[in-house]
């Protein structure tokens, strides 16, 4: 087996065209995970600001939920 010798700029655009066509090719995907991420980051933001430390009966819950 031979040794496959890349200067360091051809490395750089082989693994900078890699990611790109990765990007690309699953755009759709990409934006559903950052669109997912946000969704998470701001569920997590709005638990926090809603505790209050007290405890809320699983009553109380659904009473709100069914009306």
């Amino acid at each position: 087996m031979s040794d496959i010798v890349i200067d360091k700029d051809e490395l750089r655009r082989i693994i900078k065209d890699t990611i790109t066509s990765v990007l690309v090719d699953n755009k759709e995907f990409l934006e559903d995970t950052i669109s997912e991420a946000i969704l998470d980051l701001n569920l997590g933001l709005a638990i926090e600001a809603g505790d209050t430390g007290e405890h809320v009966s699983e009553s109380t819950i659904w009473d709100k939920l069914d009306s």
